[in-house]
């Protein structure tokens, strides 16, 4: 049943991208209404490859809560084949970044909409609405803002560094390209200021939040709205539940922990999230100035999702 409140259903609204975070918006997506829910996500992963536009964040929040999503690896469509991939490296094209048969359709249609004019996030409409998703989901931007890894074996794609070079290169530096002269897309700012709960998904804090709050307003709209936001911490124990955080973290010079990580949310989260393998981090994370909840948040099964959506949506 969806959670209510009073007698008007919540607006929520959460920002992430990646896998950690789909975990969590599945929960959500299946707890709440989902048509009360909207996403933002982080765009700063986009690439463009054979002459397509791809948005990997975008498509695993879209196909996971479309049902089709590759349940082993959290990205891709089940069942997917590679027959196309491995013709491209045939004549002698990239094969590095996997794209599965089916998920090409998906670039072919999105690089097709926006020849034709149509923003990214009319395209991402269109997209969720034909798979049949119920939530809103919306990119942070309509403008690219490539993410770019300044590391010891010099300036790299985010993809290049985590999927072709396997986040193997030192980082010395995150940059945001473009996002000076980058805009909200359309009801991002809107979503933030309207919603009765704001959730900062377990999202590396660096790549994948990072680039959201980069963009023009986003901060300083949670900054208004931190009575509101929660944020769950995507380090356990001092390791990522996914991906290079903890390494990304620690070469950048932050803690590779609940505290670190709040540390930097501290600004604009009234509630941080933490597991019961973090609590004795609790008290130095309250003297930041936000609320502390002990919560399990590794989620591997469809109940673990389900049971921290709804905790969060209780707190």
């Amino acid at each position: 049943m969806p959670l209510v409140e009073g007698r008007k259903l919540r607006k929520i609204t959460a920002l992430g991208g990646g896998v950690g975070a789909s975990r969590l918006l599945l929960g959500l997506y299946e707890v709440s209404a989902p048509a009360r829910l909207t996403i933002i996500v982080n765009t700063g992963d986009d690439i463009e490859l054979h002459g397509l536009k791809i948005s990997p964040d975008l498509d695993i929040v879209t196909y996971t809560l479309a049902g089709i999503v590759d349940p082993a690896k959290g990205w891709g469509i089940r069942g997917e084949t590679f027959h196309a991939l491995k013709r491209l490296a045939g004549y002698g094209r990239a094969n590095w970044f996997n794209l599965g048969d089916r998920d090409l359709a998906t670039h072919i249609h999105r690089t097709a909409l926006l020849a034709e004019g149509k923003t990214l996030a009319e395209a991402v409409e269109l997209i969720r609405t034909a798979l049949g998703v119920r939530a809103r989901i919306l990119p942070m931007s309509n403008d690219p803002v490539p993410t770019i890894i300044e590391s010891n074996k010099g300036q790299l794609h985010f993809q290049e560094y985590l999927v072709k070079r396997r986040a193997e290169p030192v980082v010395q530096g995150i940059r945001f390209e473009g996002v000076g002269a980058a805009h909200p897309a359309p009801g991002v700012l809107e979503a933030i200021r309207e919603a009765s709960r704001i959730i900062i998904c377990p999202s590396n804090p660096l790549i994948s939040i990072g680039p959201i709050l980069a963009v023009s307003g986003v901060r300083e709209q949670l900054r208004v709205r931190k009575t509101h936001v929660f944020a769950v911490c995507p380090i356990v124990a001092g390791k990522s539940l996914k991906g290079p955080s903890d390494k990304m973290l620690v070469q950048l010079g932050h803690e590779p922990t609940a505290l670190g990580v709040a540390k930097l949310y501290a600004d604009f989260t009234g509630t941080f999230v933490i597991d019961p393998a973090d609590k004795a981090q609790a008290v130095a994370i309250s003297a930041l100035g936000m609320k502390v909840a002990v919560l399990p948040t590794v989620m591997k099964t469809r109940a673990q999702k389900d049971k921290l959506a709804r905790a969060l949506l209780n707190l």
